[in-house]
């Protein structure tokens, strides 16, 4: 089965919703690196189990860039639990494997990210065809020999992610597409929730 990489938390003021992580939870997020020529920058949170919450926003030390910034952060105005990553190993094989299951998940494309510490960090995964890279599906990521980043990651407990949709059986049988076995709950709007516990209390995301 495909399993959980990381949540996307999307945000305008990254500064601010990382500060509000670590005053509810009682655990700060660490600085995972910039995404040069993307405008933003991430913070990373261990969940346990080798997945992870990135928190992204705009990054003040780069230049606009000359597209908007990934999930619609230049609209946004507050945060949001926009998408979620499902790990492959081998992005190719599960994207032709989905595709033959009726979902296609979109073609994998080349990524990479600078840590503070000077490394760069190099993954694929699918984008959607209208760019969003939004939804209640998850896209694929694959990381290759890439050391994953939820490695030394302070940690906190991921208590529940549920998926609610309008259509929970269509979004039901495009996870079973991917190999993903989590159940939809009906809902009036497609939504992802996450529930978090940490030392200083618990935090839902949507």
């Amino acid at each position: 089965m495909t399993g959980l990489d990381h949540l996307v938390l999307a945000t305008p003021d990254l500064p601010e919703s990382v500060a509000t992580v670590t005053r509810l939870l009682g655990v700060a997020p660490v600085p995972g690196g910039r995404h040069v020529g993307r405008g933003t920058r991430n913070f990373l949170l261990g969940l346990g189990d080798g997945a992870y919450l990135e928190l992204i926003g705009p990054d003040d030390d780069q230049p606009a860039p000359a597209f908007p910034r990934p999930f619609g952060i230049d609209g946004l105005t507050e945060s949001r639990l926009l998408t979620w990553a499902a790990r492959v190993n081998d992005i190719g094989g599960a994207v032709a494997e989905a595709r033959a299951a009726g979902y296609d998940p979109g073609d994998a494309s080349e990524m990479s990210r600078d840590t503070p510490d000077g490394q760069v960090l190099r993954w694929r995964l699918t984008l959607s065809r209208d760019g969003s890279h939004t939804g209640v599906i998850p896209f694929l990521i694959d990381w290759g020999a890439t050391a994953h980043p939820s490695v030394s990651l302070p940690q906190v407990n991921l208590r529940a992610f549920e998926v609610t949709h309008p259509n929970p059986a269509a979004i039901s049988t495009q996870l079973r597409a991917l190999s993903i076995d989590l159940t939809v709950r009906p809902g009036l709007r497609p939504a992802l929730i996450a529930t978090l516990d940490g030392p200083s209390g618990a935090l839902t995301l949507l």
